[in-house]
């Protein structure tokens, strides 16, 4: 049955990984891609507001929604 809601989503932030310099340190390829296997999509960065990624912003469709 289709909803007339539209698709409801959940919504996960991650911290990338990082050095004792607070630069990111390590390539995040092996979190990023067990997220997408678990049916993350990375949607948008939070930016520190001197400069580096502070969170990565994931989505999926929720569980339970019936529109997905």
């Amino acid at each position: 049955m289709v909803s007339d809601r539209g698709t409801v989503w959940e919504y996960e932030t991650v911290r990338p990984p990082r050095a004792a310099t607070m630069e990111e340190a390590t390539d995040p390829k092996e979190l990023l891609n067990e997220l997408g296997r678990d049916g993350w999509e990375l949607v948008s960065t939070i930016e520190y507001s001197g400069g580096g990624t502070k969170y990565l912003v994931f989505k999926r469709p929720a569980k339970g929604d019936t529109d997905g």
